[in-house]
């Protein structure tokens, strides 16, 4: 099947635009030509996002697909590590054949932190023999981000090994070091590895990239990092990437890589430095087969209204037309849900903390950020139990074990703001147990057990109400399509803010307060974690 493309064509390497036409056969290109014509179209390569986890827009990559062509992204570089966290390889497999059975160029890593620390319960281990087994599979590109920074810089036997194995079959090795400068990140970098989306400051920014690590600028539904990131693109374009990390399902409808592009644009930024950002560096850093919008490549290209807000007409991939006019091409494919679910409900009794201490330490959650703060607060009690304060909007939270029966270990966080009732998620990084934060214990008791009822979840409850949108797919994907996911997780985002909750993205924000690879509290399903120290603490101040 041949067809041309007519338009402004840009060519990022040469930094020209110019009128012409793209021809296109058996999904290759042809032939570029320079002609004059009427039209005002733009024809580029496509966007590719440098590092997310599909598994958090709640949607299998297939579903996934169909909604990002929309958006001109035609590529990503993938990270399975929360389906990992669950079902270990298995997993992994999953992904990539679901993403087989669509023409979106998805590229996994090997998870290379499986569990993310020994201090919580996973579903599965990948050890060093096994990310061998995967980094051997052509299918893997890369080994994914290297959370455990503390296991690099002590030079921890199991880690050294995984890095050595991806060094061994030449691939990149993608990095995760939120604040670590200095010393340490020239020790982790020395490492090989190459790669980190977790800067926060410009400054934190720049050591990196002039300690010859590549840049990504985060925005996610939780993660905001391109306003502090963004003013290091103009001289540093040639080691930087845009990426998503985390993306919400109501979010991915609305845009992708797309609107970073306009944004950079906006602030004044040079388009093809925009664009090498955007589009060329993910594919030349982890050696991706997709076109770049050269003669001989993959017709991995799009079409847009204008290089200012990026407004996508169609996107191509291999030649195919996947999405016109936000209207995507794509069909849904069946496929087999997988799960590991294996604990009973819980009572009421069980998440009570008998206590009589005076202080306590609380969990700060922060807006648009994964790290959180450290609080020393006034306890609040109710018959010898401490239990939450609505009106310091100190509350009680809760992470249960999803994989065994075990009792629940419970905190408490300060910034949800819930005035009435309780949100609860099987979505917790990065080892999926249940996470729970409300304004009494009955109503953390209630929206756990509506997860564990259904095997996976993200709900909110009341006294009168309750809703959820079920996780089937290892408890942390649907197995619906995007669109109905998007409008069903967009009206419970509502009926959490109706409760109160000023967050943005508050279940985001819940999914990430078991992440104990980030930075300074958080909890896990055996207690109270400080992340600055790699240690429990407690929950009582004495």
């Amino acid at each position: 099947m041949s067809h041309k493309l007519r338009g402004q064509i840009v060519d990022i390497k040469n930094r020209r635009i110019f009128k012409g036409e793209v021809s296109i056969s058996e999904g290759k290109i042809v032939a570029i030509e320079e002609q004059q014509h009427d039209s005002e179209q733009v024809i580029l390569p496509g966007f590719v996002d440098a590092h997310i986890h599909i598994e958090s827009s709640m949607l299998v990559p297939t579903e996934f697909a169909k909604i990002a062509v929309n958006h001109g992204t035609v590529a990503s570089v993938s990270d399975p590590h929360e389906i990992a966290n669950v079902l270990g390889v298995k997993g992994v497999n999953f992904m990539i054949e679901n993403g087989k059975l669509s023409p979106f160029k998805f590229n996994f890593g090997a998870p290379s932190c499986v569990p993310a620390t020994t201090f919580e319960s996973a579903g599965a281990t990948i050890d060093s023999d096994a990310i061998k087994q995967l980094l051997a599979n052509p299918d893997i590109k890369y080994l994914a981000e290297m959370m455990n920074y503390p296991g690099v810089l002590f030079e921890d036997q199991e880690v050294m090994k995984k890095l050595e194995w991806a060094k061994y079959y030449n691939k990149p090795i993608d990095g995760h070091a939120p604040g670590v400068v200095g010393d340490d990140i020239s020790k982790y970098i020395d490492a090989g590895i190459s790669t980190d989306h977790e800067c926060f400051t410009f400054e934190e920014g720049l050591e990196k990239l002039q300690k010859g690590m590549k840049v990504l600028i985060r925005e996610g539904s939780a993660a905001k990092n391109f306003e502090a990131l963004i003013d290091l693109l103009p001289e540093h374009y040639n080691h930087m990437m845009f990426c998503s990390d985390d993306k919400h399902p109501d979010d991915l409808l609305i845009d992708h890589i797309n609107k970073l592009c306009a944004r950079a644009v906006a602030k004044g930024m040079d388009i093809f430095k925009v664009l090498q950002v955007a589009c060329v560096n993910p594919v030349e850093h982890y050696n991706l087969d997709v076109g770049l919008l050269r003669v001989g490549d993959p017709a991995d290209c799009i079409v847009v209204e204008n290089l200012q807000d990026f407004k996508v007409l169609q996107t191509y991939i291999n030649g195919t037309l996947v999405s016109e006019n936000d209207s995507s091409k794509l069909k849904s494919v069946a496929f087999e849900n997988l799960n590991n679910f294996n604990t009973e409900k819980k009572d009421i009794s069980d998440f009570k903390i008998p206590s009589n201490t005076k202080k306590i330490r609380v969990i700060e959650a922060n807006e648009g950020q994964l790290v959180t703060n450290e609080l020393i607060e006034d306890a609040t009690y109710d018959k010898e139990n401490l239990v939450s304060n609505t009106d310091k909007d100190i509350l009680k939270m809760a992470v249960v074990n999803r994989y065994n029966n075990d009792v629940p270990s419970l905190a408490f966080i300060k910034n949800f703001g819930l005035k009435k009732g309780a949100i609860a998620s099987s979505v917790g990084h990065d080892s999926h147990n249940i996470i729970a934060v409300g304004v009494s214990d009955d109503m953390i008791c209630k929206a756990v057990n509506l997860i564990i009822e259904n095997k996976g979840g993200i709900c909110a409850v009341s006294d009168t109400e309750e809703l959820i949108v079920p996780l089937p797919v290892a408890g942390i994907m649907s197995d619906q399509d995007g669109e109905s996911i998007g409008k069903s997780y967009a009206a419970l985002d509502r009926m959490a803010k109706s409760f109160g909750s000023s967050l943005k993205a508050p279940y985001m924000t819940l999914s990430f307060m078991a992440l104990l690879v980030i930075p300074a509290l958080k909890l896990s399903d055996k207690g109270l974690f400080n992340g600055k120290d790699f240690k429990f603490t407690s929950l009582e101040v004495h």
